[in-house]
């Protein structure tokens, strides 16, 4: 998977939107509700770096391997950062970006969950069946 799928891998999540922030971070950020659970270095020399968190298991299983290493600021919070997203397999790469997404989306307010997950102009809600009013 290279950045450009990436990219728009994470935009695809119901409710995620982007934004850029400038000096000094440089970076694109991912995130739900005020939430972040990815973000792009845009700035060199780590350009197209990404990052997302990771449960703990995870941060120790992923921070040895080759490629992979706490991000900077926010490794504390199990966060990590990819060098080259390319050495990572995209299946893989998907299942971590969407822990963090579900993770992200955890910590907003069961009612702001519940907008996300009913609004119209989101693709997974827009496949979901009509709701029967009879029960």
């Amino acid at each position: 998977m290279d950045v450009r799928a990436l990219k728009a891998h994470c935009g695809r999540y119901p409710g995620a939107t982007s934004r850029a922030l400038g000096e000094p971070y440089n970076v694109l950020i991912y995130e739900i509700g005020g939430k972040q659970f990815a973000y792009f270095k845009l700035s060199m020399p780590e350009k197209w770096r990404f990052s997302f968190k990771v449960t703990p298991e995870r941060f120790l299983e992923l921070t040895d391997q080759p490629g992979v290493k706490p991000a900077r600021w926010m490794g504390r919070w199990r966060w990590v950062t990819v060098v080259d997203v390319r050495t990572v397999p995209a299946d893989y790469l998907q299942e971590l970006v969407a822990w963090s997404y579900r993770d992200a989306l955890g910590k907003l307010s069961k009612k702001r969950q519940r907008e996300i997950a009913d609004d119209p102009t989101s693709r997974r809600s827009a496949r979901r069946p009509a709701r029967s009013k009879a029960r």
